[in-house]
C-alpha cells in the first residue's frame, strides 16, 4: 500500500482497534500509543520529501467511478505537507488534553478523534475534486459528535449551527465541481474530476464581468472555504462552536479544521481561477484585514477566557487569507507558515484554557487574579504561548506574520498599515488577560482555592512541552520550515495562468500534465 494510504487511513485501523478494546480503561493509553505511531509514520513523508520538486509526490491513483471519471487519486507537495504533519502532530496532543476531562463514553470520543483525522489528512492529500469533497464534509460528522456529546451545557445548538453552516456553504463547492466535470468532458473529450484536469480547463472570463464562467466558479469555491476558515462575516458560527466544545475538540477545531478552508483557497481558486482571482481578490485582502481587527476588537470585551481566545482565531485566520490573495511569494509563503504556526499556538491556549478550566470550572477572567502565585508553572507555559501568538520576534508567530504583512505592503500599502493595528490590538487583549488572570491582587475564585495545588501536573508538562520546542523552532530556525514549500509556492507564482503539476517518479503517459494558458480574457 502508498505511504499516503496508510498516512490517510491508519487512524480508521486505529479506530477499530479502540472500539474493540475488551477494557475500557485501556482505551486512552492505547490510543495515546498509536497516535504517537502515526506522527512518527508521517515523519517518514517528511524525511523522504524532496523539497527541490514542485510536483506531486508518492502519487496513488486508481479508479473508483470510471463512467465517471472519478478516482481515488492522493499526493503530496509543498503546499500539503505541513498541514499533514499538523495533523498527526496534534493528535496526540488532543488525546492528552482530553486525558482527565472526557470521562463519559472514552471509547466513542477516542475513535471519533481518529475518524476525524482520517478526514482532515484525506482532504489535505486528495487530488481528485470528488474525494476531496468527501474528506471535506466526512469530518463534519466526527465534529458534530465531539461536540454534541461531550460539549457544554448548549452543546447541541452549537453542534447544529456548525453543522448546518459549513454544510450550506459545501454545497456551492460541488455545485462548482460538477460544472468543472461537465466542461471537462466537453474540452478533454472525457468526463473527470481530476485536478490535474481541471487545470487544462479553458475557462472563460470577462473582466469587470460577475456573470463569466470563471468568476461564479471562483465565487462557488471561495465561498465553500471562506464558511470553513472562516473568514468575515462568515465566522459566526465558530465562536459558539469553540465555547461549547471539548478541550479536545477546541484544539482539533482551532488547530486543523479551519486550515482546511485557507488550504482550499490556496488548492483550487488560486491555480484554477488565476483571472478571477487577480479580478476579485481585493474583496479577499480587504475581509482579510475587516476580519484581522474586528477579530481583536471583539476579543478585547470578552469576559470568557476561551471566547476572547476564539475571537482572537478570527483576527489571526485574517491574515492567512490576506496573506493568499496578494498573489506573491512572501504573502504565500507566509500565509503556509502561518496555518501552521497558528495551529500550534491557537491550539495550544485553547489546551491551557481547559487545564485550568478543569480545575476552577470557570472561565471568567474577572474571578482570577494572582493565578501566578499560586500555579507559577502553569503561568510559564501560558505567558510563552501568549507571546507567541502576539507575533513577539523569536516565536513562530512573528515570522508568519511579518512575511504576510510584507507581502500585503508590495500589494497594497493601506491594507498593511490597517492589518499591523491587528497586531497592536492583539497585544492588547492578551496582555491584559495574563494581567488579569495572572497578576495583582488575588481573584475570589484564587482565595478559594488558596493551599489548593492549581498547578500543572507531569503529564500536563509533557503535554505542552513539544509545543513551546516548536514555537521556538520556528521561530528561530524558520528556514527549516519554509524549506519543504517553497518549491511549490515558487511554482505557484511562477506558472501564473498556465498552472500544472507533474507527478514525480511515473514514467507513464500522464506523469506530466503541462499546457498553454488559452483562457478567454475579452
Amino acid at each position: 500500500m502508498n505511504l499516503l494510504s496508510v498516512i490517510t487511513f491508519l487512524p480508521i485501523l486505529f479506530a477499530l482497534v479502540v472500539w474493540f478494546l475488551p477494557n475500557e480503561k485501556h482505551v486512552r493509553p492505547v490510543s495515546l500509543g498509536l497516535s504517537i505511531v502515526h506522527f512518527f509514520v508521517s515523519i517518514v513523508l517528511l524525511v523522504k520529501f524532496d523539497i527541490s520538486s514542485a510536483g506531486l509526490q508518492f502519487v496513488e491513483q486508481t479508479p473508483w467511478v470510471q463512467s465517471a471519471g472519478i478516482s481515488y487519486f492522493l499526493g503530496v507537495d509543498g503546499i500539503s505537507i505541513w498541514l499533514v504533519i499538523l495533523t498527526t502532530f496534534l493528535t496526540p496532543i488532543t488525546i492528552l488534553g482530553g486525558w482527565t476531562s472526557i470521562q463519559k463514553k472514552t471509547r466513542g470520543f477516542h475513535v471519533s478523534i481518529f475518524v476525524l483525522a482520517t478526514t482532515m489528512i484525506g482532504t489535505f492529500l486528495a487530488m481528485d475534486a470528488i474525494l476531496f469533497y468527501v474528506f471535506f464534509e466526512a469530518s463534519l460528522i466526527p465534529m458534530y459528535f465531539i461536540i454534541g456529546i461531550w460539549g457544554g451545557k448548549n452543546k447541541i445548538y452549537a453542534a447544529t449551527k456548525f453543522f448546518i453552516y459549513t454544510m450550506l456553504g459545501s454545497v456551492f463547492m460541488l455545485l462548482s465541481i460538477i460544472t468543472l466535470m461537465v466542461l471537462a468532458e466537453g474540452q478533454l473529450g472525457q468526463m473527470s474530476s481530476s485536478l490535474l484536469d481541471f487545470y487544462k480547463l479553458d475557462l472563460n472570463f470577462l473582466p469587470g464581468q460577475f456573470l463569466s464562467t470563471q468568476t461564479l466558479l471562483f465565487f462557488g469555491f471561495a465561498l465553500a472555504f471562506a464558511i470553513k476558515v472562516p473568514l468575515f462575516p462568515f465566522h459566526t458560527w465558530l465562536p459558539d462552536a469553540h465555547v461549547q466544545a471539548p478541550t479536545p475538540g477546541s484544539v482539533i477545531l482551532a488547530g486543523v479544521m479551519l486550515k482546511m478552508g485557507t488550504y482550499g483557497l490556496l488548492r483550487f481558486c488560486l491555480p484554477l481561477f488565476p483571472e478571477a482571482t487577480a479580478e476579485w481578490g481585493w474583496i479577499f485582502l480587504a475581509l482579510g484585514v475587516v476580519g484581522i481587527i474586528y477579530g481583536a476588537l471583539v476579543a478585547m470585551v470578552q469576559p470568557d477566557m476561551k471566547k476572547l481566545v476564539a475571537y482572537s482565531s478570527v483576527s489571526h485566520m485574517g491574515y492567512v487569507v490576506m496573506g493568499l490573495f496578494t498573489l506573491n511569494a512572501h504573502g504565500l509563503t507566509g500565509s503556509i507558515f502561518q496555518m501552521l504556526s497558528h495551529g500550534i499556538s491557537t491550539g495550544a491556549l485553547f489546551l491551557l484554557v481547559g487545564m485550568i478550566y478543569e480545575r476552577t470550572h470557570s472561565r471568567e477572567i474577572k474571578e482570577y487574579g494572582g493565578l501566578a502565585v499560586v500555579a507559577p508553572i502553569f503561568s510559564i507555559f501560558f505567558i510563552i504561548v501568549t507571546l507567541s501568538s502576539i507575533a513577539v520576534p523569536m516565536t513562530n508567530g512573528f515570522v508568519g506574520e511579518y512575511l504576510i504583512l510584507m507581502g500585503t505592503f508590495m500589494v497594497n500599502k493601506a491594507y498593511a498599515i490597517l492589518a499591523v493595528t491587528g497586531v497592536v490590538l492583539g497585544a492588547c487583549y492578551m496582555l491584559w488577560m495574563v494581567k488579569k488572570v495572572f497578576f495583582g491582587p488575588p481573584g475570589k475564585l484564587i482565595k478559594d482555592f488558596q493551599g489548593k495545588n492549581l498547578d500543572l501536573n507531569k503529564t500536563e508538562v509533557m503535554t505542552l512541552l513539544p509545543v513551546v520546542v516548536l514555537i521556538f523552532w520556528m521561530g528561530l530556525f524558520p528556514g527549516h520550515f519554509i524549506k519543504y514549500t517553497k518549491a511549490s509556492v515558487d511554482h505557484m507564482i511562477n506558472a501564473k495562468q498556465g498552472y500544472y503539476l507533474k507527478i514525480e517518479g511515473r514514467q507513464k503517459k500522464v506523469a506530466t500534465i503541462k499546457y498553454k494558458s488559452t483562457r478567454v480574457t475579452r
